[in-house]
């Protein structure tokens, strides 16, 4: 059964590649999602699929109306599950290794004004919960981790009084440190002494993670897109404030207060200069005001004669 060479294929990105809970649990639900769809056509073994089902499946998931990034999302899951199944001699040839994925479209990231950043951390209230709201948002807008990276915390992981956390990648078994400026930390300290301990005591068992739940076990993915519902609206009519909102804001805000591109890749985690060259089009708007602003030649003033430059740089009449 094809479902039975997932397992195995799962089993095999957890134990000898090191791949992280987010990344095995989005494969596990991308090759769940393919073998319903080929089991449904009799297609049971994977040696049978050819790279005109898989076309299929990618037609099928475009015609459901998935986004173009989820679609080329499903389709490295399903290049990588086929070129394991080489390997390991569960099919004779790999029927994916022809198939291209759609061409991403050039949207660009969403990002908070400095004023909805502010608003937004204010909203929790001074119950455990909302101590615990408070930290998880000014943590994820002063490190620019992610949502996935933040419920994986644990206590040890942070340190207070030289503002780093330790962000355990999963990947090879990197880790990296992310730093948190005062109104993190001191959002994070108010927590750990009042909100915690409360929600801890509601546990069946101790648990080391950072943020908990009102039952006191680790807060999941799913409660903290509950947290950011809960306050998005009340924060900005604009747009939906996600964590990777949060992330986009923080790059962004970096880059237009004079960080430089490597450094914000560093703190992003990024394997790639690339991935976060795409934050260099979002400050844009920042450069055009700098420039008018800067530059003599950009300055327009009504009623007034456009200066001119001398000789040793100055400006005249």
């Amino acid at each position: 059964m094809i479902s039975d060479s997932i397992d195995r294929f799962i089993e095999y990105r957890q134990l000898l590649r090191g791949s992280s809970p987010h990344t095995l649990a989005a494969y596990a639900l991308d090759l769940a999602q393919l073998a319903e769809y080929l089991e449904a056509r009799g297609i049971a073994d994977a040696d049978a699929v050819t790279t005109s089902q898989l076309r299929g499946f990618m037609a099928h998931l475009t015609e459901r109306g998935l986004a173009r990034a989820s679609v080329a999302r499903k389709l490295a899951a399903i290049r990588s599950f086929f070129r394991w199944s080489l390997h390991a001699g569960l099919v004779s040839e790999d029927p994916a290794r022809s198939l291209r994925a759609p061409r991403k479209g050039s949207r660009l990231p969403k990002w908070l004004r400095d004023a909805e950043v502010l608003a937004l951390v204010a909203l929790p209230d001074s119950s455990p919960a909302g101590l615990r709201d408070r930290a998880l948002l000014e943590l994820l807008y002063a490190s620019g981790i992610r949502a996935g990276e933040a419920v994986q915390l644990e206590c040890a992981d942070v340190d207070l009084d030289n503002r780093e956390v330790v962000v355990r990648e999963g990947k090879g078994g990197r880790d990296r440190i992310a730093l948190i400026g005062a109104p993190a930390a001191a959002a994070l300290d108010a927590y750990l002494a009042s909100g915690r301990p409360i929600l801890a005591a509601q546990a069946k068992r101790p648990c080391p993670a950072l943020f908990l739940n009102r039952w006191g076990d680790r807060l999941s993915d799913r409660g903290v897109r509950r947290i950011f519902d809960k306050y998005s609206r009340q924060a900005c009519d604009r747009l939906k404030i996600t964590p990777h909102v949060l992330r986009h804001t923080f790059a962004t805000h970096l880059l237009n207060h004079g960080a430089d591109l490597r450094s914000v890749q560093e703190l992003l985690g990024h394997a790639s200069i690339a991935t976060t060259q795409v934050y260099t089009h979002v400050t844009s708007d920042r450069m055009k005001a700098v420039h008018a602003r800067a530059h003599p030649r950009a300055r327009r003033h009504a009623g007034a004669e456009h200066p001119t430059m001398n000789d040793d740089g100055g400006a005249t009449k």
